[in-house]
């Protein structure tokens, strides 16, 4: 599931592929966008903020963000997709190579002094060289609603999602329904830096240590299952800041009271 760590895996990748370069290729396949031509234009680079990407190109800026399935992946020119061509949402080219956007969401082209529209919201980025642990601790602290709920705000911090949310919480012992204020609020945000940080230099995310399928995350995805600490069955539920916008968590009920 792309969360901070994958999107900024992914900037890396389409900063060494394109920046420094010319648009040789500009495809934008959403209606609100399709008609816009940067083929020419000198393409300065991509970052991340919090799960979103931001590639810069002439004067304008590429936003996009991967939300479940998104991916942008790195060819030649010319070179067979991975992928059906139904599910492309933009193709941004130089002559050596071919950055291709699949399952995109949110995607928009702004002018780059204009960025901060899009993302500007978000809180502090634990990837980001900016990242300002106090200001995050102190934005978390202040939501009254499950710790769940708060640390997938990405108004509070930038880059967690649902997996982290839920291997976060069970490392701490903290069940994911506990009101924010009860929380070590520093301590979690300490372990959730630490985490992502080395995550982002990983090829595959694991948080148990061991890097092979099956075995990297300590609850997500293992509802039923037993826990690999204690052998009690892992639970599943649903939590959300409104009913729309619920999402599945992951817990152990007797390492997380």
């Amino acid at each position: 599931m792309p969360e901070g760590d994958t999107a900024h895996r992914t900037a890396r990748r389409l900063d060494e592929a394109l920046a420094g370069h010319e648009t040789a290729r500009f495809d934008i396949r959403v209606p609100r966008a399709a008609t816009v031509d940067l083929r020419g234009q000198p393409i300065h680079g991509a970052v991340a903020r919090g799960k979103h990407l931001l590639l810069r190109i002439g004067d304008s800026t590429l936003h996009s963000h991967l939300r479940m399935d998104g991916a942008w992946l790195i060819y030649r020119p010319g070179e067979k997709w991975r992928h059906p061509a139904f599910k492309v949402r933009a193709i941004v080219g130089t002559r050596e190579r071919e950055a291709v956007g699949i399952d995109l969401a949110e995607v928009e082209i702004v002018p780059t002094r204009e960025e901060d529209e899009l993302v500007g919201y978000l809180g502090p980025d634990p990837l980001g060289d900016d990242w300002d642990a106090v200001e995050a601790v102190r934005r978390l602290s202040a939501d009254a609603r499950s710790i769940h709920v708060s640390l997938l705000d990405q108004r509070n911090v930038a880059g967690f999602g649902n997996e982290y949310a839920a291997e976060l919480l069970f490392l701490r012992g903290v069940l994911p329904t506990t009101p924010t204020p009860e929380v070590d609020v520093p301590a979690l945000l300490d372990l959730g830096v630490r985490t992502i940080r080395a995550n982002l230099e990983r090829s595959n995310r694991t948080f148990t240590g061991i890097n092979r399928p099956g075995q990297a995350t300590w609850v997500y995805g293992r509802a039923g299952r037993p826990c690999r600490r204690c052998g009690t069955p892992i639970r599943r539920g649903e939590l959300g800041a409104d009913p729309t916008r619920e999402r599945i968590t992951f817990w152990c009920p007797f390492c997380q009271r």
